[in-house]
């Protein structure tokens, strides 16, 4: 099976180049298609140099910045393997973990796989109030899902490709995390796993994004997607 790794990507120019060497060193069949959304760092030089050295690279170019979830959109839309990957371009997932996550459905067992910060891998120890915050969000998806996940907000989330591709997902940004999640608890047969990671995190002073207003725009789109039908 090949693995499409899809990557978003906005204005991460310290580590992109490292990002891609590493995933280009993943030892699986596989297709990159990194959405670059709107970067005004230097990215997109980078990327314009290495998708030259690179060929399973593919670059899609975003015309100005939308979101983690317009940039997921396009490029699951733009998957062609058989399995479709979530890779953050921060390098606070190391791709060296990428045969691991999606392991349980090249072997038959899983349509799903989310990584997991709080399962036993290594991880840097950072905000507190971050931590109680995702278990927070994690607890309230559970609750409306009825699945028991741990992590629902951890990158590394992989599907066959026809199930995510069915999906129909708005979020443009971090809340495409809830969505997905409640999106697939309503589908009937999905078979969901989960898998220890290892978490690298960033401070806001290394060019972390996410903040406070994304955990409350997490928790609208569990009303959200939670009450609809």
């Amino acid at each position: 099976m090949q693995v499409s790794v899809v990557i978003p990507c906005f204005n991460e120019k310290p580590t992109i180049l490292a990002l891609l060497e590493r995933v280009r060193a993943v030892p699986v069949d596989k297709e990159v298609i990194l959405v670059d959304d709107g970067s005004t760092d230097g990215t997109r030089e980078l990327l314009a140099e290495q998708a030259a050295a690179m060929p399973e690279l593919r670059v899609l170019l975003q015309e100005q910045n939308r979101g983690k979830g317009a940039a997921l959109r396009r490029g699951f839309a733009e998957a062609k393997g058989e399995v479709v990957i979530v890779q953050d371009a921060d390098l606070e997932y190391d791709p060296a973990q990428i045969p691991t996550v999606v392991a349980p459905i090249l072997e038959g067992h899983a349509d799903v796989v989310y990584g997991s910060r709080f399962q036993g891998g290594p991880h840097r120890v950072l905000y507190f109030w971050h931590s109680v915050g995702n278990s927070l969000l994690t607890l309230v998806s559970n609750m409306i899902s009825d699945l028991n996940l741990t992590d629902m907000e951890n990158c590394y989330k992989a599907f066959r490709r026809e199930v995510i591709q069915s999906l129909t997902l708005e979020e443009d940004r971090f809340g495409f995390e809830p969505e997905v999640t409640l999106k697939l608890a309503r589908r009937q047969g999905i078979r969901i796993y989960e898998v220890p990671v290892s978490y690298h995190g960033r401070t806001y002073a290394e060019g972390k994004k996410i903040g406070v207003r994304d955990g409350f725009r997490a928790l609208y789109c569990l009303a959200k997607y939670g009450l609809r039908r």
